[in-house]
């Protein structure tokens, strides 16, 4: 991506963003006040995750678990810990609304590949590595267009169709798909599981030759 795209970029990241902040104060206090009562504190939930050119962030996001832990004093899997109201914010969308705080602070935009966890660094293939080429997004390409319903390497060939076709126009569709995707609740998690599967690595070396020839 050029300098004076990601320039466009940024200053509609920013823009858009401090609107919504200031619109969505009173739903960030009153979420904040629910959390704090229905799951404890601390309300807000960061990790380690890798943003642009696989550096490293704290992706902010609301809590949607319990600390519950077993005898040993490890934590239950996660369909244990996950609450009816954990899974309402996951469902809505709501728990990410704190990642606008990131995208303000510029670890993040608001269109862009997901950031996924700082573990599978390593386990990409050079071509899906590629999706460290922009900045990690609230929402993008991937997320409407099947979302968590799709395949870890269909996912990422949709993120790396989006860093070669980036547009303002292009993140102005994906926003209004998003909205749609949030308010029908599709696609939200895999069947059978109440988070995404954790990614291993692509074993497939047809897959693998595939994406180093479109390279």
């Amino acid at each position: 991506m050029l300098l004076f795209q990601l320039i466009i970029k940024r200053c509609f990241d920013f823009t858009i963003v401090f609107i919504a902040l200031v619109l969505l104060s009173p739903l960030f206090i009153i979420l904040y006040l629910i959390i704090r009562r229905k799951l404890g504190t601390p309300v807000l939930f960061t990790q380690k995750r890798p943003g642009l050119e696989g550096k490293p962030f704290n992706i902010i996001k609301f809590r949607t678990m319990t600390d519950a832990k077993d005898k040993q004093g490890n934590l239950l899997p996660d369909d244990k810990r996950l609450t009816s109201f954990g899974k309402m914010l996951r469902n809505t969308s709501l728990d990410e609304l704190p990642e606008l705080i990131n995208v303000l602070k510029g670890d993040m935009s608001l269109i862009g590949p997901r950031p996924l966890m700082w573990k599978y660094l390593d386990r990409y293939t050079p071509y899906q590595a590629r999706r460290h080429e922009v900045k990690p997004g609230v929402t993008g390409w991937a997320q409407i267009n099947g979302r968590n319903a799709i395949s870890w390497e269909k996912k990422f060939e949709y993120d790396v169709w989006y860093v070669d076709n980036w547009s303002l126009v292009l993140d102005l569709k994906i926003m209004v798909k998003t909205f749609t995707q949030v308010l029908l609740r599709k696609n939200v998690n895999e069947e059978d599981h109440v988070t995404v599967s954790e990614f291993f690595g692509t074993k497939n070396m047809d897959d693998i030759n595939r994406q180093t020839e479109q390279q």
